[in-house]
């Protein structure tokens, strides 16, 4: 049994379940919404000249940082942890396969669940808010939403990675709901900290370039500068900066000198997100005495 066959039958599990369903209509009522209330009220979500393109998928980017994370632990939490839990993972593995095919199936499924349900919202909410300004930029989304599928790919890896290394639901539940609450709720003030600590428990008059690649650690904040290092043109027309991704630091990578002050560091660091809970969860999946 290759990889293959045990993402598509994760897959057509999902189908045939209610949670792939719940999470497409889900996205489409948030996208629809989300998109109309910019629309309509531009200056409320930072476009004070005006609603566009450009805007409308900056300010769709905010939204899927948060979403996706969420989607993913909802999707993915159980993928392993729970196959172990109910001893199905032992029915499987007595297939013609191994547990690196198990691995990988279940990554790929997983993420084809979230990609879809993310597709077709985006899809719709896209749609919906260029019939809404009369304007089709189709390139500049295509890359949006090619980005987007990319990183939910890399939270089904992270959330996935997690479930590997137990073989309980509720442990894996606090793993992933632990790494959302650190990397997504509270990196904003890492940084800071790491920079108080650093300087001697004081700030120093001028923050150093070294504290923005902290703030880029974060997936979300990774994605952002992805979508900003692609859409350059886009990102400077509607002022959008990785710097206030992160922890708000006042460094843009226009000022700063050293390579790691850029956007395109945030691709470097979700390939990195991808690869490496990939490996570990593996590894631990591999060791483990199921």
């Amino acid at each position: 049994m290759t990889w293959l066959a045990v993402a598509k039958k994760d897959f057509r599990d999902a189908v045939q379940s209610r949670a792939l369903w719940a999470l497409v209509g889900v996205f489409v009522v948030l996208s629809v919404v989300s998109t109309y209330a910019y629309v309509e009220v531009p200056e409320m979500f930072g476009s004070p000249a005006g609603a566009t393109v450009g805007g409308l998928i900056f300010f769709t980017v905010g939204l899927t940082g948060l979403f996706v994370p969420l989607a993913a632990i909802v999707v993915c939490y159980k993928s392993l942890a729970g196959e172990r839990e109910l001893g199905s993972v032992k029915l499987l593995l007595s297939l013609p396969t191994d547990r690196l095919n198990v691995f990988v199936g279940k990554v790929v499924g997983r993420a084809a669940v979230l990609a879809f349900g993310l597709g077709v919202g985006l899809v719709v909410g896209l749609g919906f808010g260029s019939a809404m300004l009369g304007d089709l930029e189709f390139l500049p989304m295509l890359v949006f939403v090619l980005v987007t599928l990319a990183f939910a790919g890399v939270y089904a890896a992270i959330v996935v990675g997690l479930s590997a290394t137990t073989g309980s639901t509720s442990r894996a539940t606090t793993l992933a709901l632990g790494f959302f609450v650190v990397f997504e709720l509270l990196w904003d003030v890492v940084p800071m900290a790491v920079l108080y600590v650093v300087e001697g428990f004081t700030f120093p008059a001028e923050i150093p370039d070294w504290v923005f690649l902290i703030t880029q650690l974060s997936p979300s904040s990774a994605y952002f500068s992805t979508v900003v290092a692609l859409l350059p043109d886009l990102a400077g027309a509607v002022g959008a900066d990785p710097a206030q991704a992160g922890a708000g630091v006042e460094v843009t990578p226009a000022e700063a000198d050293p390579f790691y002050v850029s956007p395109e560091v945030g691709i470097v660091v979700l390939a990195l997100w991808l690869l490496v809970p990939f490996a570990v969860g593996y590894y631990r999946f591999a060791a483990a005495d199921l």
